[in-house]
């Protein structure tokens, strides 16, 4: 991407010439845009179901096909394609529109169940959630590209903010309709019931997708972009991914102490050394520096994922392991997430908020939520503070999450130009999935090498490290704006 120093488009309103007023604002879901805005949000919907029910039945999946050591390769399949699947959909939805890529995405997920429910084997199961990665990454992408294609600019904070909205209905009730399902029918009907699901979601958003026609731009950047330092995005995000898996698998066998700790050893190796290799051709140009525009902004939402992720990823094994709570408590931990992330998100998406705080004040607002809010569960896991309290504090950092999160996203659309949203926001995705999988890979490592002596000591240092992030990523707000913008 090479458009870092585009002044954004204006979206400060004129008064009328007749009265002065300020004309009122478009609604998110006025006639004009409610089949855009149901579509998007019966889809995420749809996929905020599928994760929740996912995660909470895959234990029981694995156990059934007699593949329970092969429950970490099965998490981290999807994480690994679906790293490769937004480079290439980011690119293909710029040569050709969010519409295709929307589709084939959401015609993958379907085969991507299918494939998973009826799976024979461990081996059959984890290709499915392979599968299941690449159908992500295509509809992640083309989603938020439909998204800023087919509204007003003025519009996108306030879609964005539905996106959490959507998480908190399935956050609350998901995990819990999973189980009710396995235990009437089996586990195999929760994976094939989104299937069923995807029925209606795509007739829901099939009116939005016919405003917004194919494009085939001609003049979309070719393989050889210089933002990307590469020869095409396929090759750097394939190389990244497989470092990715390396060190994931890596970690837990090199520090359990088990027999194939020096497999893991040389795994964690060559994982570092390919992620040394691909990382700087994998994301835009200057984003290990965090250079102004967009590769500060990738930059950005890879240390947001570490500081929240690295708290929210470990806080209900912490409640289990520390507080003896067991695992319906410890689940409250998600349902705390998703509705203060959602909370964070609509106070993101107010008038007064878009107009009296511009995009990096409102990351350095949310910032600094994490970091405060994070606090309460690192005092929690040392028990010095009660459960209340602890969760207390990790209401306010899910709400910092949902300020900071959908402004690096809208921030993107605003710095790219529109030929190149689609590379830009792969690039963000990227950024996030790396963050995120750092994040598992380092408190996997952690946790197998203490797994004799775990204590609250552990889950307080992975997530002081996580608080730490925060305040780095503070320092380098003030780049999500373009030099020339920025005044430097």
């Amino acid at each position: 991407m090479t458009s870092t120093t585009r002044v954004p488009t204006a979206t400060t309103r004129v008064p009328t010439a007749t009265t002065g007023d300020f004309p009122t604002p478009e609604r998110l879901f006025s006639a004009r845009h409610f089949p855009v805005a149901l579509g998007i949000v019966a889809l995420v919907t749809l996929g905020a179901f599928e994760n929740r029910a996912t995660i909470s039945i895959m234990p029981t999946a694995a156990r059934a096909l007699d593949g329970l050591a092969w429950f970490g390769p099965a998490n981290a399949a999807s994480m690994v394609t679906f790293m490769v699947a937004v480079a290439v959909g980011g690119r293909w939805v710029d040569r050709v529109g969010s519409r295709t890529v929307l589709l084939s995405g959401l015609a993958t997920f379907a085969v991507a169940q299918v494939v998973t429910a009826s799976a024979p084997s461990m081996t059959v199961f984890i290709a499915g959630r392979g599968i299941s990665g690449v159908a992500e990454g295509l509809i992640d992408v083309s989603t938020l590209v439909f998204a800023a294609r087919a509204l007003p600019e003025h519009l996108r904070a306030k879609v964005f903010a539905t996106f959490a909205a959507a998480w908190i209905l399935p956050s609350l009730v998901g995990p819990g309709a999973a189980g009710a399902a396995e235990a009437l029918i089996g586990w195999r009907l929760v994976f094939l019931l989104p299937s069923v699901l995807l029925v209606p979601a795509v007739l829901l958003i099939l009116p939005g997708l016919r405003r917004v026609s194919p494009r085939r731009d001609a003049s979309a950047p070719t393989p050889s972009d210089p933002a990307h330092g590469t020869s095409g995005p396929l090759l750097p995000a394939l190389g990244l991914a497989t470092a990715v898996a390396l060190l994931s698998v890596g970690g837990p066998l090199a520090f359990d102490g088990g027999p194939h700790r020096y497999a893991g050893l040389t795994s964690l190796v060559i994982g570092s050394a390919l992620l040394v290799v691909t990382i700087r051709a994998a994301l835009p140009a200057g984003t290990l520096r965090a250079a102004h525009g967009i590769p500060a902004v990738v930059a950005l939402r890879t240390l947001l994922v570490i500081a929240f992720g690295g708290i929210g990823g470990y806080l209900p094994l912490m409640l289990d392991v520390t507080h003896d709570v067991g695992p319906a408590l410890a689940g409250i931990s998600l349902s705390v997430t998703g509705v203060f992330w959602a909370a964070g998100s609509a106070i993101h998406g107010l008038d007064p908020v878009q107009r009296r705080l511009d995009a990096a004040a409102r990351v350095r607002l949310g910032l600094t939520l994490i970091a405060l809010g994070g606090v309460g569960p690192v005092l929690l896991s040392l028990d010095v503070i009660g459960l209340v309290p602890g969760l207390t504090g990790w209401a306010v950092a899910a709400t910092g999450m949902g300020l900071s999160s959908p402004s690096l996203a809208t921030e993107i659309f605003t710095l790219a130009p529109e030929r190149e949203q689609g590379q830009a926001t792969a690039a963000s995705q990227i950024g996030a999935s790396l963050g995120s999988a750092l994040t598992t890979a380092g408190g996997g490592a952690l946790i197998a090498a203490r797994h004799d002596t775990l204590d609250g000591g552990v889950f307080a240092l992975l997530m002081g490290i996580s608080i730490a992030t925060a305040v780095i990523a503070l320092t380098v707000t003030h780049r999500m704006r373009p030099e020339t913008i920025s005044g430097h």
